[in-house]
């Protein structure tokens, strides 16, 4: 670490929080897919926050455009806990 760089292993993830944004709208995932006219199990693999190895950007603008929110009310991004706040403009990925 002489060059002022260092190796970032952990980067935070994103969280799908549509549940959240689900219940303060009192809507359902029945009635989410229809509107949508997305599968339940679609709908339901994003209510849950289960594990999706890549996330459709169509189908998030789909949601967005349905329950008029932004993107920012389904998804949320956790930062790492890397005790002090690290210069995101000195990391590099290994």
């Amino acid at each position: 670490m002489n060059d002022g760089i260092f190796y970032l292993k952990e980067y935070g993830r994103v969280v799908i929080t549509l549940k959240d944004a689900m219940e303060r709208q009192g809507m359902t995932r029945n009635r989410l897919a229809r509107l949508t006219g997305l599968v339940y199990n679609s709908i339901n693999r994003y209510y849950q926050n289960a594990p999706i190895s890549s996330v459709d950007l169509d189908v998030l603008a789909k949601i967005c455009f349905v329950m008029e929110c932004d993107i920012a009310d389904v998804l949320k991004y956790e930062r790492p806990d890397l005790g002090e706040e690290p210069n995101p403009q000195m990391m590099v990925a290994e």
